[in-house]
């Protein structure tokens, strides 16, 4: 039916948008996904993250999980006509790892696409949940030890990288106020979501 994703830096409110959305649209019956999977593929993305690996090796790890996640959860819920939302999917790699591998690869974000090309399933509509970087940092906590994605440098140059993709795509992407209130922003995507639903049930009737 359509694919979904929810994209944004850390701390921006994804998870709890998708717990919020789990409840609106359970008449809707979607398939509610995430990136990095609980595959062991995406236990070695997490393990790899931990370990702060090499930045090309941590990139492929985040490409051989989503190639497993597309031929194991979205391709078939979408092929039996499945609402699918996914927390985070590609433009997850080409904002972060873009970032991660600046310096180190002639353009990071060519490389990660030609990388994706050909096999990935690209997003109906994507909701780029921003907000500024400081209260996201606040909002993560003071961990003891923060990943390397969850600096401030990093995020900042992340978010930068994620409004470039929003405003090449305009038409996929729909940008969301995350310092607004939980409730306001899960209504106002819970409405966007079901029009896009409807626009693809119109679709196929005709």
């Amino acid at each position: 039916m359509a694919l979904i994703t929810l994209e944004g830096i850390d701390g921006t409110g994804k998870s709890t948008l998708v717990r919020s959305l789990e409840a609106r649209l359970a008449d809707l019956d979607p398939v509610f996904t995430r990136e990095p999977t609980t595959a062991w593929t995406g236990v070695a993305v997490r393990r790899g993250i931990a370990e702060e690996v090499d930045p090309i090796a941590e990139a492929l790890l985040f490409a051989a999980d989503h190639a497993a996640h597309i031929a194991t959860v979205v391709r078939p819920a979408l092929a039996a006509g499945k609402l699918v939302i996914s927390d985070r999917y590609s433009d997850s790699r080409y904002a972060y790892q873009s970032v991660v591998l600046a310096g180190r690869i002639p353009d990071p974000l060519g490389w990660l696409r030609a990388l994706h090309d050909g096999w990935t399933v690209p997003p109906d509509q994507t909701f780029l949940l921003v907000l500024a970087v400081d209260e996201a940092v606040r909002r993560i906590g003071a961990h003891e030890r923060r990943e390397h994605f969850e600096e401030a440098t990093t995020l900042e140059k992340v978010q930068t990288a994620y409004l470039d993709l929003a405003e090449a795509e305009p038409a996929r992407f729909v940008l969301v106020d995350a310092g607004k209130e939980p409730e306001e922003i899960a209504t106002f995507v819970e409405g966007a979501i079901r029009r896009t639903v409807e626009r693809s049930r119109a679709r196929r009737r005709r």
